[in-house]
């Protein structure tokens, strides 16, 4: 049996993370907990973190200044954003900082723990990427850039591909448009990464108007949902 992956709860509430504790603890995560910046970077020196869960709002130290070291020392660790509400700005500094996904305060435990199963899937798939990327029905063959739906062969343009291609290679994480802007150097402008998801969702999506694999995070960027398994 594999060991458990084990999480660091990087949070100065005690409330939030006895939260977290328990409602990760039901999954058999092992949970380590910070309360501070230093703390947490202590933790992870120490090594076998798998996953950080970062709020932004610490005593010591910017959250994002925290967020900012732990890519510098450990670019591959997953890390998952707790932001307040209304927080927009603070969110897309997060993930042009590095970060793999965020969620909003108040949070549902069984949103969080699909925000975490997706950060760890996406650095798995990372770590060896696979070259055929299938979604229910859509399949994407990065090596021969065919992109099918169900049987039928769907014809992209080159740029429609390539910034689908940048989604498939992170799905399950949220892309802000600044993001996409350098993964896809073809798409200079913003209205024209609007322009291209509205393109894909015609292509490939069953109702366009309520897409179920090309996500909107609003005014944040896009996520392309990530397969369950």
């Amino acid at each position: 049996m594999s060991a458990p992956a084990r999480i660091l709860v990087i949070d100065d509430e005690p409330p939030i993370r006895r939260l977290l504790r328990t409602g990760l603890g039901t999954q058999d995560y092992a949970v380590v907990e910070a309360a501070d910046g230093a703390s947490a970077l202590s933790a992870l020196a120490g090594g076998g973190v798998d996953l950080a869960i970062l709020d932004l709002g610490l005593p010591d130290m910017a959250g994002h200044a925290l967020l900012s070291a732990i890519r510098e020392r450990w670019p591959d660790l997953p890390v998952v954003v707790l932001s307040s509400r209304d927080d927009e700005r603070g969110k897309v500094e997060a993930l042009d900082l590095g970060a793999d996904d965020y969620v909003t305060k108040p949070f549902g435990m069984n949103e969080l723990l699909a925000r975490i199963r997706a950060a760890l899937r996406h650095r798995l798939a990372m770590q060896g990427e696979r070259p055929v990327f299938r979604l229910d029905d859509l399949s994407v063959d990065l090596v021969r850039r065919i992109v099918r739906l169900g049987e039928r062969e769907v014809k992209l343009s080159p740029r429609e591909y390539d910034f689908l291609r940048v989604l498939v290679q992170h799905a399950g994480k949220v892309l802000t448009h600044a993001q996409l802007m350098r993964h896809a150097p073809s798409s200079s402008d913003p209205q024209y990464l609007r322009v291209y998801m509205r393109q894909l969702r015609q292509k490939l999506e069953p109702d366009p108007e309520r897409p179920r694999y090309l996500l909107t995070e609003t005014g944040v960027g896009y996520r392309l949902r990530a397969p369950e398994s």
